[in-house]
């Protein structure tokens, strides 16, 4: 196996572990709901996921580890992808907002603020601000 391969079946299995620990927060409430599955597609199709590995994922999410990132940058960056998904996908009102805060949880961040930071996250894709304003403003929410 070359390095390269290596390379990549990691780049893979982080992917997988990512959209893993997305479903089981999708699965939170015991049902993917058609917003949510729009969504999986979506993301599926993002992370360079098979359709055979989806389906793996589907039956068996909970065999694959939550690796929420260390960094609060990489953090602020998923986020950053993740609310311009949810918002692409014209999830709208309640919906939108639930499944942000889910997507916050599953980040790792801290439960008692997923409210105001998935807000915060979806009215700055709303505005159309780059990843590096996102990351700042999103740094600086308490002030």
């Amino acid at each position: 196996m070359s390095f390269s391969d290596l390379f990549e079946s990691g780049f893979q299995k982080r992917n997988q572990d990512h959209f893993a620990a997305i479903v089981r927060v999708a699965m939170s409430d015991g049902v993917i709901n058609d917003a949510e599955k729009a969504f999986l597609d979506r993301l599926a199709t993002r992370l360079d996921i098979t359709e055979h590995d989806y389906k793996d994922i589907l039956k068996d999410y909970n065999s694959h580890p939550i690796n929420a990132p260390h960094s609060y940058k990489t953090r602020l960056e998923r986020l950053y992808d993740l609310a311009r998904m949810v918002w692409a996908d014209h999830i709208e009102g309640a919906d939108q907002v639930s499944l942000l805060e889910k997507l916050c949880i599953g980040l790792g961040f801290n439960q008692d603020n997923v409210k105001y930071i998935a807000d915060k996250a979806l009215t700055l894709v709303h505005y159309e601000v780059d990843l590096e304003d996102f990351i700042e403003k999103m740094k600086n929410m308490n002030q």
